[in-house]
Parts: C-alpha cells; sequence; structure tokens
C-alpha cells in the first residue's frame, strides 16, 4: 500500500490556477512552434525508425508505437505527412479514434538523440490500392495509409531523455527480469500455452513483421 496522499485543496482545477502555479511559458518554448515541417524538423521526421501515434476516440485517448526504417513516415510536403499501417493484431485503436475523431500527435524518437519531435494535426485513414503499393516492402503493402495535415510541429528538449538516460547502454534492462508475453497471456487464459506461444514467437515475428 502506498503512503502517498495529498489535500484535495491542492489539485489545480482550471488554467488560470495552472499558469499562477507555472508562470508564463519561455520566449523560446513558443517561438520554435511552427504550422508546417522547415527544412530542421525535416531532418528529423527523415531520421527516425519510431514514433508514437496518440488519437482520441469515444472511449478516451490511445497511444500506439510505430516503427520502422528511418524515414517511413514520408514527408509529401511541408504540410502533409504519410504513415503505413503495417500488419499487426487488428485491434486497430488508433484507426478507430481518427474515422470517429481526426485529432492525433505524433512524437518522433531517434536513437542517441536527446531531442524528439512533435507533430499535430488532423488524420484520415486512406486504403487506395496504389497509394499503398509505393509503400510496400518485401513485396508487401501496408493494409492502410494515415495521411496527416500538418498543424503544429516543433521540437521536445533533450531533458526528459536526459533524466531517464534512455539512449544510455547502462540502462538498458535485462528481458529475463520482466515477464514474457507468453506468461502475461497465460495467467489471463488458463488455457493458453504461454510456454509454446515464446518459444515459437521468434520465428514468428520473422515471417509476419512484414
Amino acid at each position: 500500500m502506498s503512503n502517498y496522499s495529498y489535500h484535495p485543496d491542492h489539485v489545480i482545477k482550471d488554467e488560470q490556477q495552472l499558469r499562477q502555479y507555472y508562470g508564463e511559458p519561455s520566449k523560446r518554448s513558443l517561438i520554435k512552434v511552427l504550422d508546417h515541417i522547415s527544412d530542421h524538423y525535416r531532418a528529423f521526421i527523415q531520421a527516425s525508425p519510431f514514433v508514437l501515434v496518440a488519437s482520441v476516440g469515444p472511449e478516451g485517448v490511445d497511444v500506439s508505437p510505430r516503427g520502422d526504417q528511418p524515414g517511413f513516415v514520408h514527408i509529401v510536403d511541408p504540410k502533409t505527412l504519410m504513415l503505413p499501417d503495417r500488419k499487426g493484431n487488428n485491434r486497430a485503436d488508433t484507426l478507430m479514434n481518427i474515422v470517429r475523431d481526426p485529432r492525433v500527435s505524433l512524437l518522433f524518437l531517434i536513437p542517441g538523440v536527446g531531442e524528439t519531435l512533435r507533430v499535430v494535426g488532423s488524420a484520415k485513414v486512406v486504403v487506395d490500392d496504389n497509394l499503398c503499393t509505393q509503400f510496400a516492402i518485401k513485396d508487401k503493402p501496408p493494409r492502410s495509409v494515415m495521411v496527416l495535415d500538418v498543424e503544429e510541429v516543433y521540437f521536445q528538449c533533450q531533458k526528459a531523455l536526459a533524466r531517464s538516460q534512455l539512449w544510455s547502454p547502462d540502462s538498458r534492462v535485462e528481458r529475463g527480469t520482466l515477464p514474457t508475453a507468453g506468461q502475461i497471456l497465460a495467467a489471463l487464459d488458463k488455457n493458453f500455452d504461454g510456454e509454446a506461444y515464446d518459444a515459437n514467437y521468434p520465428q514468428y515475428l520473422r515471417e509476419t513483421i512484414y
């Protein structure tokens, strides 16, 4: 049981109270926000192999990872991005949100780089065969392409990644110290063979990653 507690009077309840507590944002934190992808921000997107996609729907908010070779998020022009949706488990949480509420936010990470890049905009899910074919890898096109109309682009400073030491080799966690996917699923379904799942997954991943 946690000993942490707080008094209800100490909960911030509105924007004015928040600003009184935190103060105004610095000038530098505002001038870095653009309404388009500049050449500097283009370089970050092209170098990134990993992006987190935040979306919102009637059931709440969702954040989903997307990853591929650097530059897999295609820059059509300074106001448009395209992100292929590769084969997955068909939950389609992000896509289900987008078709009901187009608001999305992307957070690009680059291994070894402290800054991250945030892109905010509205998205649509496109299933045009000709478009999907352009994103094919190993002759396997994505199921769909997310087309994002860019509204805001800005970089986030290094502090969060510096505090977490995310890219430090000393911060690496041995996978064996955590439950496996098979163990988690077996705990939820007593008829599920978790050991077989874990043993077969490397081969399954190789065969289905694209």
